[in-house]
């Protein structure tokens, strides 16, 4: 078998949900804190982590403020969703222009690839929950601009836009506004993020031509786990439409604590989806444990090596970035 090391040095690494911005971590020094950080990410051979926005909490406490105030956010920031996104963004274009070249927002097909070829860390901007944009549609080319290039229109909670996966939530579809913003985030160039949408929500997005789907962290109903997880005829439907669906670390939702239970989701999805629409999706700083011994993204090699007992190299390639490389060239945009 090959040196795990130096295949994730040759390798496109990606992972398309980390939450770390939200913790006010300076992102450009190593920390003992949380999963993520930009030497992590480097040490790990990852190419592609994606940021996602996070500005409203859980239903029953509806904390994100004083979480926001614990963590150090300036009171500016805090007062409202919209100002909430517009300050993550640009505390990760400031972390970039501090990386000495070692990050970079990455909007376009064009600069993942040089990115790639130069070796630096591509970082790609989605948001979790469309309530960030408080019922203004066009806040989404606002957003587009901004680099964002992903958006899920639910997170924990219902909201103007549609019904979420939360427990006790009614199942609810794509409101009016809803189905007005998924138009036009299609033209606009933001790509849907499913994570967190109800079934009903989930059908009504599907019928919608204009936009490209993909699900940026969850488990696969199909091989247990938890309430939120796709079922086959989603990941299906994912599929069809070229998507990828990252699997997720947290053991909340795999149903087990080991490795092997990421791998028996990731299998799980490929024989759904074929070797073309499994990706990791990981959850980080997502306030979710992730495997037993695994302790950050420094430990990805040791799902590599898992994976590798199972399946050549190209497949675990695939898996492991080529498929989101693939899914980010085509929609990124030029």
């Amino acid at each position: 078998m090959s040196d795990v090391n130096e295949l994730h040095r040759r390798w496109c690494i990606a992972d398309s949900h980390a939450d770390s911005l939200m913790w006010n971590r300076d992102l450009c020094a190593r920390s003992t804190e949380g999963h993520v950080d930009f030497p992590r990410l480097l040490e790990a051979g990852v190419k592609l982590q994606c940021f996602t926005i996070v500005t409203r909490g859980f239903p029953f406490i509806g904390g994100f403020p004083a979480f926001a105030a614990w963590r150090g956010w300036p009171r500016a920031a805090r007062a409202s969703e919209w100002s909430r996104a517009l300050w993550q963004i640009e505390r990760l274009e400031e972390f970039c222009r501090r990386s000495e070249g070692q990050v970079r927002v990455t909007t376009t097909a064009a600069q993942l690839e040089q990115n790639l070829a130069q070796g630096r860390l591509s970082a790609v901007l989605g948001v979790e929950g469309g309530h960030a944009i408080e019922g203004r549609v066009e806040r989404l080319a606002e957003l587009h601009q901004r680099g964002v290039r992903f958006m899920g229109l639910t997170h924990l909670s219902n909201n103007d836009l549609g019904g979420s996966s939360f427990p006790m939530m009614g199942n609810r579809g794509l409101t009016p506004l809803g189905h007005q913003v998924v138009e036009e985030m299609g033209r606009v160039g933001l790509s849907v993020d499913v994570a967190h949408a109800s079934e009903h929500t989930l059908e009504e997005l599907f019928a919608h031509s204009s936009v490209r789907f993909f699900c940026s962290h969850t488990g696969v109903r199909g091989a247990g786990g938890g309430w939120r997880n796709l079922s086959d005829e989603s990941l299906r439907r994912i599929a069809d439409r070229g998507g990828v669906v990252g699997i997720i670390l947290a053991p909340i939702y795999l149903g087990g604590d080991t490795l092997e239970d990421v791998v028996r989701h990731i299998e799980h999805a490929v024989s759904i989806m074929g070797e073309e629409g499994v990706g990791i999706g990981s959850d980080y700083d997502g306030m979710v444990a992730l495997p037993r011994g695994f302790r950050d993204v420094t430990d990805l090699p040791r799902l590599t090596e898992v994976l590798l007992r199972r399946h050549p190299e190209p497949w675990v390639e695939r898996i492991l970035g080529g498929n989101y490389r693939r899914f980010f060239r085509e929609t990124l945009g030029g």
